[in-house]
């Protein structure tokens, strides 16, 4: 099989990775192509080895002998389905509780006062964590808001956590973590809003109830339709738009905006900045405010 398809590589182009399957600049571009359109990433070809390594995976587990056919599978009306895989496959989910931890700080500190005092006068408060991973990072705002108001699950404070991949959004609603992955988690709120669970065999933690009661998971695209109808207090999404060219950077932050309430905050990772100034002014590090004003 290897031999007949590098035989073809004189035919469709040179390989741009030494691998198993002859992988084309043509293969490349067309990959790139689909994850622009469907999650707005764009790749260079630095990334060629990446999406090699990646997506092989695929084509031995479909039992597909190159990237030509593959591309031609995704591209397809029949390979709706395996074209979510590859999204899946190339979309990077690193994640952690507390990660960028001066964010959650300035959230308890300079936030959730107020927020929490309107809840108590019956108010709606509401955040979102777009692009949420596994999970770690909503639970990490609900463990927050719990040590500051630890009846907070009988209120109207809810948390929407999205993400384009179907696969980490089931893993968030499982809410179960190794030991390793609870490591930045102070113990007291391990221990007061956590449980001790199995997981294959394994002793892992699992989230609360008062945790999965304020948290809300579903699939969504931040290239798509955004359905949600009321506005948000803080928004977190963080080292998402990395990934994107600066066309698209901004018309997240424009798509952002009017979705805050006065004063809303907007959260971004460490090596992002948001260059809409129209909109937002800082508010500490990588932490912006909806300016006075904007409805």
């Amino acid at each position: 099989m290897t031999t007949g398809i590098r035989a073809a590589a004189g035919l469709r182009g040179k390989a741009l990775v030494d691998g198993e399957f002859l992988f084309t600049n043509d293969d490349f571009s067309a990959i790139a192509r689909m994850l622009y359109e469907d999650a707005g990433i764009a790749l260079t070809e630095t990334k060629a080895s990446l999406v090699y390594s990646r997506l092989a995976k695929r084509l031995r587990t479909l039992g597909i002998e190159s990237f030509r056919d593959y591309c031609k599978l995704v591209s397809g009306s029949e390979g709706i389905s395996e074209r979510q895989n590859m999204l899946a496959a190339l979309t990077t989910n690193v994640t952690r509780y507390f990660r960028e931890p001066h964010h959650f700080e300035h959230l308890k500190q300079k936030v959730l006062p107020e927020l929490i005092a309107r809840a108590k006068a019956r108010g709606r408060v509401r955040f979102w964590s777009a692009g949420c991973s596994t999970g770690p990072e909503p639970y990490s705002i609900a463990l927050t808001i719990l040590d500051a108001m630890p009846d907070a699950a009988n209120y109207d404070i809810r948390i929407l956590a999205t993400d384009i991949d179907p696969n980490v959004i089931a893993t968030g609603r499982a809410a179960v973590y190794p030991d390793e992955a609870m490591e930045p988690v102070p113990a007291a709120l391990r221990e007061r809003w956590m449980v001790r669970v199995k997981d294959k065999g394994r002793d892992a933690w699992g989230a609360g109830e008062e945790m999965r009661r304020l948290v809300s998971f579903r699939e969504l695209n931040l290239m798509g339709h955004w359905p949600m109808k009321g506005k948000f207090d803080a928004i977190f999404c963080r080292n998402v738009v990395i990934y994107f060219d600066e066309a698209t950077q901004a018309r997240m932050w424009s798509r952002f905006g009017p979705l805050l309430n006065p004063g809303g905050r907007l959260y971004v990772g460490h090596s992002e900045r948001v260059t809409a100034t129209d909109l937002f002014e800082t508010d500490g590090l990588t932490t912006y405010r909806l300016r006075d004003g904007i409805a």
